[in-house]
């Protein structure tokens, strides 16, 4: 089985060709990387619309910050900020997520036109959460959860990060299957930051392997996150702004799609846009090779095309032209 293949499906929302992009757009004054910028419903919507032009498969929604010892917004405010900014762009076609903990938004947001829902507690904030998931019939992100990180990095301390992380998504899926949830409609997320150090996250990058075998598809949410700071700065370094962490994010969505991910969720879509891509064109590129009656060519006679340049003269073109400078 390719990788491609191996991403799985999740029924309810569209079937892409490689790893997917999911967009990122905090209606919150408080995010870390980007809060207040798209606080206003006409600058969210138009935000979002963006990130599809810049190659977004899917839009997730979010009005509530979950950076550490950030302060919950009360059940109204969220409505007001997420609801809308779902109706604007859903009606504009676009896939939409809502990033939420709390089951009445969701559920609002679900019958405004999201069709995706992203809680990063995986149903444990809300125990109405899993019941209006299932009763909708709506896909689900179950991420990996330790609790409201307040105070700093909750019961960030582990013997083993990826054995534990993946035991206790394991369980949680399990949880929500009994809930419910369709298993074709799961997808899990290792929660990158959340009660983890850099060293956890970077093992966790480095072990997607383990997650897959939990038989869901993948979601990796590393877009500007503290450990890419931590990377970039070196020992004594001090960490750049999270907005200077793009290019950084961009590799790592490169390694999620080589991985097998399904999505990854980033604020700054283009360069995460290419990188898969180039990642989907180095994969294609292997199971040709892979192929059935693939020969390898002859290493003491490289072949030459008529111009007498080193190719194949029988390899077929390309599935898709290159795309202009400048275009998408």
């Amino acid at each position: 089985m390719s990788k491609q293949s191996g991403r799985g499906r999740v029924v309810g929302l569209p079937q892409w060709d490689r790893c997917a992009v999911m967009g990122v757009v905090n209606v919150t004054p408080d995010s870390f990387s980007d809060g207040g910028r798209w606080f206003d419903t006409t600058a969210a919507v138009k935000h979002g619309l963006h990130l599809v032009a810049e190659g977004a498969d899917l839009v997730d929604v979010g009005g509530e910050s979950t950076r550490p010892g950030a302060t919950r917004v009360d059940e109204a405010e969220e409505l007001r900020r997420v609801v809308p900014v779902v109706r604007g762009l859903a009606s504009e076609g676009v896939v939409v997520s809502v990033d939420t903990m709390r089951a009445s938004v969701a559920a609002r947001a679900l019958a405004a036109g999201a069709a995706l829902v992203n809680d990063v507690s995986g149903g444990l904030a809300d125990p109405a959460m899993i019941p209006a998931v299932a009763d909708a019939g709506a896909p689900f992100v179950v991420m990996h959860w330790r609790g409201f990180l307040k105070g700093g990095n909750v019961r960030g301390v582990y013997a083993d990060v990826v054995a534990e992380v993946v035991d206790e998504l394991h369980a949680r899926v399990d949880a929500v299957l009994a809930g419910g949830v369709s298993p074709d409609r799961i997808v899990v997320d290792p929660g990158l930051g959340f009660s983890k150090e850099a060293d956890h996250d970077l093992s966790l990058l480095a072990h997607l392997d383990r997650l897959h075998a939990l038989g869901h598809p993948l979601l990796v949410a590393a877009s500007r996150k503290r450990f890419l700071g931590r990377v970039l700065a070196g020992p004594e370094g001090a960490p750049p702004p999270a907005r200077e962490r793009d290019a950084a994010t961009a590799a790592v969505s490169a390694l999620a799609a080589q991985s097998g991910a399904w999505a990854v969720r980033v604020h700054e879509v283009r360069a995460t846009a290419d990188a898969v891509q180039v990642a989907r064109a180095v994969e294609g590129a292997r199971e040709e090779r892979r192929a059935p009656g693939a020969g390898a060519p002859d290493p003491a006679r490289p072949a030459t095309d008529a111009s007498g340049a080193h190719g194949r003269p029988d390899a077929p073109a390309p599935a898709h032209p290159p795309r202009a400078e400048g275009t998408r």
